[in-house]
């Protein structure tokens, strides 16, 4: 089967079409510039390119969370869009895992740390051995200080993945388990969407496609904050 895989929760933008265990086209940016004005551009492109005609896709997968609000908005709805255009199922992939299964082949845990602001990131725990990829621990928000504490306690390799891998990596460098994933593999890539949405199609986990919030946007913060102080007033 071949599915067109989405991918938009941080900076860099991507797109791919995957066929079972191949990559047959795949395109991604990182200009600054906004995911509404490339990433439609961007899938286009990759189509016209590699002259595959878009009625031949037969699902369409999409990065789902946690991530950038506005950046998943886009992407889902794009993903959306088309799906419906096409007439054909939409998968909802998890961000946290699918920027795990980058590192699909290491012998080891894999923390994905995308950034969340405040000191904070979005995380998880995987392991992968013998090419065999489970969960170790359910996606949630943490501080990177706290994240430090809960890898001490596990043994073994330990490798960092996302947006704020290198940053977590520097404050960790001093636990000799802790190693950075390359740059061309620690950013959420639409490639591990595609092989994960083709793995979910094939055991009928295809439902409603939702967002995957861990917590509220800053301006819901905000307006959180401003509620409550109201109230005490």
């Amino acid at each position: 089967m071949k599915i067109l895989a989405i991918e938009s929760c941080c900076v860099v933008a991507s797109c791919a079409i995957c066929e079972d265990d191949f990559v047959l086209a795949s395109s991604k940016i990182a200009t600054g510039l906004t995911h509404s004005q490339t990433l439609m551009v961007l899938v286009d492109d990759m189509f016209k390119t590699s002259k595959i005609d878009k009625n031949e896709i037969d699902a369409v997968a999409v990065s789902i969370g946690p991530g950038s609000f506005t950046g998943l908005r886009i992407g889902m709805s794009l993903a959306k869009g088309i799906a419906m255009g096409l007439q054909k199922p939409l998968i909802g992939v998890e961000t946290l895992k699918a920027l795990s299964y980058n590192l699909l082949g290491v012998d080891g845990f894999i923390c994905p740390c995308l950034d969340a602001r405040r000191d904070t990131v979005y995380t998880a725990l995987f392991e992968s051995k013998d090419l065999v990829f489970r969960r170790v621990l359910e996606d949630f928000v943490e501080e990177i200080n706290n994240l430090k504490e809960i890898l001490k306690e596990k043994s073994g390799k330990i490798f960092l993945v996302g947006d704020a891998a290198k940053d977590c990596y520097l404050k960790f460098c001093d636990l000799d388990n802790i190693f950075l994933a390359p740059e061309s593999l620690r950013y959420p890539d639409a490639c591990s969407v595609g092989f994960l949405g083709i793995e979910q199609f094939k055991k009928g986990e295809i439902k409603e496609v939702l967002p995957k919030y861990l917590r509220l946007s800053q301006a819901e913060q905000q307006r959180q904050e401003k509620l409550n102080s109201e109230e005490k007033k």
